[in-house]
């Protein structure tokens, strides 16, 4: 797979890169723009970065496919053919990459074997894990809005048999416990950098009294959630992956509403909107990477972005 053309000059600073507030202007580059790695996909998802691989991994959910794209030459390969309709991915605190998967949450170990890591729940399979990420006690938290059983072109259409909840999965017992199931469809996850707050992306169509948007919810005692409440409006569109850096700002990848909205949505942790990047399509999801960790990598519905920036993740 070649990457795509050279993109046309883009003069510094990049006007697709925005300050709403002046709380944002600390983590734009100036002499940085928004690159596109690769196109080809159907629906890009799940960016996940192997720092020590020099590389970035993400899904391809209709092709059934994840992709590679090396750091060093910038080749893009298929990393795993067929791939389960995979969604979101992370990396667990060994360094394992683990995938959520229709129907299922797995883990791939360093010789390349997939171990399941939970199919079901109460005697009932999972419905389609969307995102999933890692707690410093070794848990992982995941959504399964069921996306994968909704139509053929990411899954196969199949009955629902559980609803639609945030888990915790405990390397201990091996078992995945609900943990909310207030939001219709939960989809991104993450957490603050101390691991108090747990901010939930909601894609469920709005309704009166119900907008699209991001919620949040108080971590208890690292196995628990209390207090939900809505974090920030969407408005016209909606959050699909979402990101905290370590100042505790919400990267929220933003589409579904045109230009001047559909990129990436930056958002202070007392929720105000304070930057924007403008990507031409939808955008699903995004991570920190890079040999800094300064890199934000951002799949667009067909594409693959970066894009330098003062923010990285925080640690765990």
């Amino acid at each position: 797979m070649a990457p795509p053309q050279a993109p046309a000059i883009v003069r510094y600073p990049d006007p697709s890169v925005r300050s709403l507030d002046p709380r944002f202007d600390k983590y734009r580059v100036g002499a940085a723009v928004v690159e596109r790695l690769y196109t080809g996909c159907r629906w890009a998802e799940g960016p996940v970065w192997f720092g020590d691989l020099r590389c970035l991994l993400w899904s391809d959910i209709p092709n059934d496919r994840m992709l590679r794209w090396a750091e060093e030459t910038g080749a893009v390969s298929v990393f795993r053919q067929p791939s389960n309709n995979c969604n979101g991915n992370t990396r667990d605190l060994q360094g394992r990459l683990v995938t959520c998967e229709r129907r299922r949450v797995v883990r791939t170990e360093p010789n390349g074997a997939i171990t399941v890591l939970v199919d079901g729940v109460d005697g009932q399979p999972l419905n389609s894990p969307n995102d999933v990420v890692a707690h410093p006690d070794g848990s992982l938290w995941f959504t399964d809005p069921g996306y994968g059983l909704l139509s053929r072109y990411e899954g196969v259409l199949e009955e629902f048999k559980l609803p639609t909840r945030v888990y915790r999965w405990d390397p201990a017992t091996k078992v995945a416990t609900p943990m909310a199931e207030s939001i219709k469809r939960p989809n991104g996850l993450c957490f603050s950098p101390d691991y108090t707050k747990l901010y939930v992306a909601d894609t469920e169509n709005p309704s009166a009294g119900r907008p699209r948007g991001i919620h949040v919810f108080d971590v208890s005692g690292g196995k628990g959630l209390a207090n939900g409440r809505l974090f920030h409006d969407m408005g016209k569109g909606g959050a699909d992956g979402i990101r905290c850096d370590a100042d505790g700002n919400i990267w929220a990848s933003a589409g579904w509403a045109g230009a001047g909205y559909d990129g990436v949505r930056v958002i202070a942790p007392d929720g105000t909107h304070i930057g924007q990047i403008d990507l031409p399509e939808v955008c699903s999801n995004l991570c920190f990477g890079g040999a800094k960790g300064n890199r934000l990598f951002m799949t667009g519905s067909q594409s693959l972005y970066s894009l330098y920036v003062e923010a990285t993740a925080p640690r765990l």
